[in-house]
């Protein structure tokens, strides 16, 4: 399934994790690390494995990402759930998404595993992340990792850039999918479709998203517009009327296998029953 858009709830907010399968988003978080607080864990954990037992998300995929400390206490509480799609790992390196998958493994269970590689370790081992058994999506947090590489944020994004080209490398080596980081400013739904028709252009296949008003946006942006269609439709008629031919031309450009696969890419990209 497509993972355009990775939503996050509180885990100890479950009428919010109730609703968040209704918002439109592909894949739905109940969040036990960052977005609860210490004191409330036990609480969010009693109120995720309820939610899971039954909820109703017909076609939307619904992960739990677990906290960076208390992982263990977080899959014994929700690892034999029957709603539970996915995993996500945050702060995802190496040795930690190798952790998480042999912990689910104890518990007999199997279900892909979400790393969101957020840190400057898991940065510069994104590739190992990406190809460890199980893992089927690389996500790439900026925000922490401006905070783990002591950066500051900005508008342009220049100092988490090199992070965002690497991550999406490695998911895409790895034949995994790629999901972009969050736009924080809940109030610019423009800026949030800007930033993802810049990841479009990088390789992401979605983004997390923080707010259910971002979903919309964030599909409308990942689709491609009438003219890139057109474009991709024409390649492919051609490329089957070419009988073989590994190079012909379109609209006077020359077309070959790397433009038939971005035409293949951006008709993947077109909502259904369009």
């Amino acid at each position: 399934m497509a993972r355009r858009t990775v939503l996050f709830s509180p885990g100890d907010r479950p009428d919010m994790c109730r609703k968040a399968p209704s918002t439109g988003a592909d894949t739905v978080v109940f969040d036990l690390e960052d977005a609860v607080a210490p004191a409330r864990k036990a609480e969010a954990r009693a109120a995720v494995a309820d939610l899971l037992s039954d909820l109703d998300a017909d076609g939307v995929e619904v992960a739990v990402r677990v906290g960076t400390s208390d992982e263990v206490a977080d899959l014994d509480a929700v690892a034999d759930a029957d709603g539970l799609d996915a995993v996500m790992v945050p702060k995802a390196d190496a040795d930690r998404i190798a952790r998480v998958a042999d912990l689910l493994d104890e518990r007999g269970r199997s279900v892909p595993l979400l790393a969101l590689i957020e840190t400057a370790t898991g940065v510069l081992e994104a590739r190992a992340v990406a190809t460890t058994p199980g893992v089927d999506a690389c996500c790439f947090g900026a925000e922490d990792l401006a905070a783990d590489l002591g950066a500051t944020r900005t508008d342009e994004g220049t100092e988490v850039l090199y992070a965002r080209e690497h991550v999406v490398l490695a998911a895409r080596a790895a034949g995994v999918d790629a999901v972009d980081t969050v736009y924080t400013d809940l109030d610019d739904l423009e800026g949030l479709r800007a930033e993802t028709r810049f990841a479009v252009t990088l390789g992401y296949d979605g983004k997390m998203v923080v707010h259910p008003d971002q979903v919309p946006v964030v599909h409308d942006a990942l689709a491609p517009d009438a003219d890139e269609m057109a474009w991709a439709r024409r390649v492919l008629d051609a490329h089957e009327a070419a009988d073989g031919r590994g190079v012909f031309e379109v609209d006077g450009e020359m077309i070959d296998a790397p433009l038939i696969a971005r035409a293949e890419r951006i008709l993947d990209r077109v909502p259904d029953g369009e």
